[in-house]
């Protein structure tokens, strides 16, 4: 009995079993020889010694417990036990070659020694030799089908030499032999989610959850699946759920109010930023942005004013205080703070272009015309400065002064297609409209993929009923690059409409009329369109919304309002 507490006392020094959630590529090796019943010796003597070995290698004299276990093998050599204890010692010492050695020795005398098969495969991994691992670990998959990180340190390597397929067969095999291992379902999703199949991915997830629900990596793994299949709200609900397990998640709480933005959910955005979110300045910054946007200026103004009183050179947030006030029609206090970012300031020139807009809405333009034009003596090289007096003279409809700068700019610059797209839009104010298309087509040489400048083209060509093909071909291009533009679906829409495909149009318009926060063009555009299929029931009230929106139209929309009653029957 004292013989056998020995040995027992011996290999729980040299092992632990397999706990963490996740398994790397890379085994722990000091963590895998299981102990050894009293039966594992043919003779007392060898038990004895190897319970001195024991002895030893917890002293510090590893070489010292060789030499005993290598004196225990020559009583016993048909003990697989003693070779892979001896390779355990190797490996404490560094010496993985040796310790491969011994475990060889060890599959030699019993190939169904399932500690031995085990190590060697894990020796192999921690050298790098990762192939030669595999059938070591597909023979104590055969041994033991219930061993779980095998499953996984398999199918991890196929997954990282790309042989899905493989990974798949491994890690089904495993959950059928444990149908309770959330790491088997988890790792499947992962394998799938490689493979670009993210149904399958995700309905995987779901099963690790089940078994595991607070499987915190997994509910952020399946999160950003359903993000990727463009599944907002599911990506928002794992999100929550994650939260409600770790609340302190600083990435989550951040990614998740992201997301809500991404929804125009801003208000719950809020709330969670301020329930959330921490006391940090960038939190607080964060915050003040969404009572911005949501135009609950005195809000905003507090909370840009609190960090500056803790971080009085937040240049940024002094930027954004600016704008509240401007935005709130505080004139004289946007005006104050604009005047206080100092000139070496990254915010310095946009402060300059705000100083000029507000001077012209205080009545005086020309101290606002005279204050860029003085920069520009002082900063020549800035292009924004040349852009922000370029906008101050469009606002003041003074079209031609503001090309006359842009022109100026563009030969400096030869071809800057912020510049180019300006003076396109000028350019078509003044009804030029060859001159405007040449600039927007040389915006596009420049920079192929500018949205904003392919759904100019494509929507001028429709307005002008001219080029339609070309003009559908710009704006399919434009959605692929920004999917969820009410505007430029709008302008999609549109040139299907003016190409009689009215269907096409109508399913575009309406997704645009969504995302578009009930923009007046996209109404008229829309209502056009029920019109042109004669749904005169849902063209109606849209006219009717329009009419009130937009007073210019009256006449015109009062005309269709007529026809639509005339056509429906109704009075």
């Amino acid at each position: 009995m004292i013989k056998k507490c020995l040995a027992l006392l011996f290999l729980t020094l040299l092992t632990n079993a397999c706990a963490t959630e996740r398994v790397s590529g890379t085994p722990t090796l000091s963590d895998q020889v299981v102990a050894a019943p009293a039966e594992a010796f043919a003779e007392g003597r060898a038990m004895y010694l190897y319970a001195l070995a024991r002895l030893r290698a917890a002293e510090g004299d590893p070489e010292g417990a060789l030499a005993l276990l290598r004196e225990a093998m020559q009583i016993d050599p048909a003990s697989p036990f003693l070779h892979t204890a001896a390779a355990q010692v190797h490996i404490q010492q560094s010496r993985p070659e040796e310790a491969l050695a011994e475990c060889q020795t060890a599959i030699r005398i019993d190939p169904a020694f399932l500690q031995a098969q085990l190590l060697c495969g894990n020796i192999l991994m921690t050298m790098q030799r990762e192939k030669e691992a595999i059938p070591y670990y597909k023979k104590v998959m055969e041994l033991d089908p219930t061993k779980e990180e095998v499953y996984l340190h398999v199918a991890i390597f196929y997954l990282k030499n790309f042989e899905y397929e493989q990974a798949v067969d491994t890690l089904k095999a495993l959950v059928k032999a444990a149908p309770e291992s959330a790491l088997g379902y988890y790792y499947l999703a992962k394998t799938y989610e490689q493979m670009r199949l993210p149904r399958e991915a995700v309905t995987y997830y779901k099963k690790a959850l089940d078994l595991k629900p607070d499987f915190e990596q997994a509910l952020i793994e399946m999160g950003i699946s359903q993000e990727t299949q463009g599944l907002l709200g599911d990506a928002i609900e794992s999100y929550k759920v994650l939260l409600e397990i770790n609340e302190a998640n600083a990435n989550v709480i951040q990614h998740l109010a992201q997301l809500y933005i991404q929804q125009k959910r801003l208000e719950e955005a809020l709330a969670l930023l301020r329930e959330k979110g921490g006391k940090t300045l960038e939190n607080s910054r964060k915050i003040g942005l969404l009572l911005l946007e949501l135009e609950r200026y005195d809000e905003a103004i507090k909370t840009f004013q609190e960090i500056l009183d803790a971080e009085p050179g937040a240049q940024q947030v002094r930027f954004y205080l600016a704008t509240a006030y401007e935005e709130k029609e505080a004139t004289d206090q946007a005006i104050a703070e604009f005047q206080k970012i100092p000139k070496d300031s990254p915010y310095y020139v946009d402060a300059v272009g705000h100083l000029a807009y507000l001077y012209k809405e205080k009545g005086n333009a020309a101290n606002g015309v005279a204050l860029l034009q003085e920069e520009i003596r002082q900063q020549p090289a800035r292009v924004e400065l040349y852009l922000h007096l370029a906008g101050l003279y469009e606002s003041m409809e003074r079209y031609q002064d503001g090309i006359n700068v842009l022109k100026t700019m563009d030969q400096k610059l030869q071809g800057d297609p912020r510049v180019l797209f300006r003076l396109g839009i000028l350019h078509d104010k003044l009804g030029q409209k060859e001159l405007s298309v040449s600039m927007m087509k040389r915006v596009l040489a420049v920079t192929p993929n500018d949205a904003q400048a392919l759904n100019y083209l494509g929507y001028t060509y429709a307005e002008m009923g001219a080029n339609l093909e070309e003009a559908l071909a710009f704006l399919k291009r434009a959605v692929e690059l920004k999917p969820d533009d009410g505007f430029i679906l709008d302008s999609l829409g549109w040139t299907y409409y003016k190409m009689k495909r009215y269907n096409e149009a109508i399913s575009q318009l309406e997704r645009a009329a969504e995302l578009s926060d009930g923009d007046a063009t996209v109404i008229g555009h829309l209502a056009d369109a029920y019109c042109a299929v004669r749904s005169f029931k849902k063209a109606l009230p849209l006219y009717k919304k329009l009419q009130k929106m937009d007073p210019e139209q009256t006449t015109e929309v009062a005309d269709k309002i007529k026809r639509c009653r005339q056509e429906s029957g109704e009075k």
